[in-house]
């Protein structure tokens, strides 16, 4: 893929980013260097390679789901402003 420099003053516009014409041609090259990069990355032939969820092969450790906390729910309502039918209540902010 290739862009232009117009392609960058839209995306900076977009971006809401304000950059001025030295700027746009730098990040013209470093895009194009991304893009590029991308596409190589994309030549490469992944056929019966399978997915991987990290780079190392590492396990994450799994334990039972169960509750290891006390019910506090009641003290913490206890001290709110305001409570309905065990739902915290509000001010509204906006119209």
């Amino acid at each position: 893929m290739s862009l232009t420099l117009e392609d960058v003053r839209r995306i900076a516009h977009l971006a809401r980013i304000a950059v001025d014409e030295n700027e746009a041609a730098d990040y013209l090259r470093q895009l194009s260097g991304i893009f590029s990069l991308i596409e190589e990355m994309q030549s490469v032939d992944t056929t019966g390679i399978e997915p991987m969820s990290h780079a190392q092969d590492v396990w994450l450790r799994l334990r039972e789901d169960e509750v290891t906390e006390p019910d506090r729910h009641e003290s913490f309502q206890s001290v709110a402003p305001q409570v309905e039918a065990g739902l915290y209540l509000v001010p509204k902010v906006m119209e």
